[in-house]
């Protein structure tokens, strides 16, 4: 006999509180350890991201430069390495934010601390729309580089993104370390195609083949022979694509074994490291090839195809791009399943997100964001240029906020060499500021006024959610010591439809509880039903179990309202009473089997609590069998 206490007590005793789901026993385990992250497994599953944004981060800046003709593509290296100065100074930051924070959330845990609650939810609203977006760009980027291979799958790129979505998270609900273990191939595959690419291109005189941008119309501009500030800004703005990711890793510190913190650090340096060696790598070999963007070819594939030629390695390192773009949304699966699980602890989104399953993995997190990336490929058609002007602009708010934040931090604390640790994190929020204010401008009608809208429409969401946590736990009288418990009579209702094994337990059960046990039964007043009422009354009355029948007449066939009515009916009656509902279920052996049942208990269960404030027990029999 199993006895299972409603839904109505499990949520009350969540509302209002902050104190996460007790499984530090499991995470202290042997078992929970072994679902968490090495430094190579962190490596693998959170920096796909920024791994492969140096397919599309080069070519940004390329793209911008070209307006100004063969002179604008000049300052490529400069700009380029200006992005990797910026991608220093956030790497030394989030090292900082990870030993200052390193139960994860990244700006939003610098911004609570240091910036005020309102924007700590800013910087949370921003990673959780950069999250998002990941997710999408990355499956639709991978895809555009499937059919670009095999275009007579582009008019199905949406179903397949939608497939390669459901694999990605498939693969993560089975547990962080497995995703790592699943992605660690592809990533390294990846990286050392690419370095491969740069060292043999940095031994060439010239471009070994062009074969790849033949029949191609050029992008690049005519006339221009300076080139002007703001130019140059948006070049930079639109580059800096490329370091969206680098927060990744601070925001998931709890996904990592033990010491936690340290293996965290080595992942960010080690992401940092190869992120700048490839940015700075691909902006030289630009150069050296005066390589100029053309219509339909990606630039990475240019260099690919004069760094080695027209050949396999050629098509090794665009199936790896390929594969590394759509898989890069494994990142948002790393990072934003915790930082929800951050909010719902502090009362910002719904505790269910802050629930863990067995293999430690935040289920209904990694849930949520396949779902709403899954709306944003069906209303994109799939298309990544409608995706891309809302990608970067989350991301710089949220480090701008980061670095405000730490500089704040250094300032307070003020540990040895304080001021040259807030002046660098000063210049990186100066850096990252202006940048997201030019990407927000140059793209605001190209889609980025959705992002603006979007923000505080987030931050109002949390402000909602923890209003609403606050009621309850007032209501609740949370940290409050309440008074002394009390014993009042109790009242069991037991609905049945019928004298069986199931009745008995049900009775037996019910009588265990209760002081007072009532037996009900819904009839109608058709002639059919009438007699099938009439009939349960004589063979209750021949059982005679010591428990009253009492009939509940419903005209209408209703089954949940009479009894929910006579429920309420005896609260009021009796006001002192404590008045239980214990509601007898079978449970078939077979799990289609569910589906033959009349589902009776359902519809009494939400009657019950939807009416009156009875306590309601689901009792369950389960029917086994033999092996049949």
């Amino acid at each position: 006999m199993a006895i299972r206490t409603g839904e109505p007590t499990a949520a009350g005793q969540g509302a209002g509180r902050k104190e996460p789901p007790d499984t530090g026993a499991q995470g202290a385990s042997g078992s929970g350890e072994r679902h968490k992250l090495t430094a190579l497994q962190g490596l693998a599953a959170l920096s796909l991201d920024a791994m492969a944004s140096v397919a599309y981060g080069p070519e940004s800046i390329v793209l911008v430069l070209a307006a100004a003709g063969a002179y604008g593509l000049g300052f490529t290296l400069p700009v380029t390495l200006a992005i990797a100065a910026l991608l220093a100074v956030l790497v030394a930051s989030y090292r900082q934010v990870i030993a200052a924070f390193p139960d994860g959330g990244g700006s939003y845990a610098v911004a609570k601390r240091h910036l005020g609650r309102r924007t700590s939810l800013v910087a949370a609203a921003s990673l959780i729309l950069d999250y998002v977006l990941n997710v999408a760009v990355s499956v639709t980027a991978g895809v555009a580089a499937l059919t670009s291979a095999f275009p007579a799958l582009y008019g199905e790129r949406v179903w397949i993104g939608l497939g390669v979505l459901v694999l990605v998270t498939a693969v993560n609900l089975r547990g962080v370390v497995d995703s790592a273990k699943a992605f660690l191939v592809p990533t390294a595959v990846f990286v050392g195609s690419i370095l491969t690419m740069i060292t043999v291109g940095l031994f060439r005189d010239g471009p070994v083949s062009t074969e790849s941008a033949a029949g191609h119309a050029s992008s690049l501009g005519e006339g221009a022979t300076t080139v002007g500030a703001l130019l140059l800004l948006k070049a930079f703005a639109a580059g800096c694509s490329a370091l969206t990711g680098v927060e990744a890793v601070a925001n998931a510190v709890p996904s990592f074994r033990a010491p936690a913190a340290r293996r965290a650090q080595r992942t960010e340096v080690a992401l940092g490291a190869l992120l700048g060696v490839m940015l700075i790598g691909l902006s030289i070999l630009i150069g050296r090839f005066h390589l100029q963007p053309v219509e339909g070819v990606t630039v990475l594939a240019q260099l690919a195809d004069a760094s080695f030629g027209h050949n396999a390695a050629f098509y090794v390192v665009q199936f790896a791009t390929m594969v590394l773009l759509a898989l890069a949304a494994n990142t948002s699966f790393g990072g934003l399943p915790v930082l929800m699980s951050l909010l719902a602890r502090d009362n910002y989104l719904p505790h269910v997100f802050a629930l863990k399953a067995d293999r430690q993995v935040h289920r209904h997190g990694v849930l949520a964001l396949a779902a709403v990336s899954a709306a944003l490929l069906l209303f994109s058609g799939g298309d990544t240029n409608s995706l891309v002007p809302l990608f970067a602009i989350g991301v710089f708010v949220g480090f701008t906020i980061c670095q405000v934040g730490m500089v704040r931090h250094w300032s307070l604390e003020r540990p040895a060499g304080w001021r040259a640790k807030a002046a660098l994190n000063g210049f990186g929020a100066l850096l990252t500021g202006v940048s997201a204010v030019v990407v927000t401008a140059t793209k605001f009608t190209e889609g980025a006024w959705l992002i603006v809208l979007a923000l505080p429409l987030l931050v109002l969401a949390f402000e909602k959610v923890h209003r609403a946590y606050g009621q309850i736990g007032e209501r609740l009288e949370l940290g409050r010591v309440p008074q002394a418990p009390q014993r009042s009579r109790s009242l069991v209702v037991v609905p049945v439809a019928g004298l069986s094994l199931l009745t008995c337990r049900a009775l037996t059960a019910a009588r265990s509880l209760g002081d007072e046990v009532l037996a009900v039964t819904v009839t109608h007043p058709a002639p059919e039903d009438r007699k099938a009422a009439e009939a349960l009354r004589r063979d209750w009355e021949l059982w005679n179990p010591g428990v009253e029948l009492i009939e509940l007449s419903s005209p209408t066939r209703s089954l949940g309202r009479p009894v929910s009515g006579y429920v309420r009916e005896l609260a009021e009656q009796q006001p002192d009473a404590q008045v239980t509902v214990l509601i007898p279920e079978t449970e078939p052996a077979r799990l289609w089997q569910r589906i033959l049942q009349n589902q009776r208990g359902s519809l009494v269960a939400h009657a019950v609590r939807r009416d009156t404030d009875a306590v309601i027990c689901r009792l369950r029999f389960r029917i086994t069998t033999d092996g049949n």
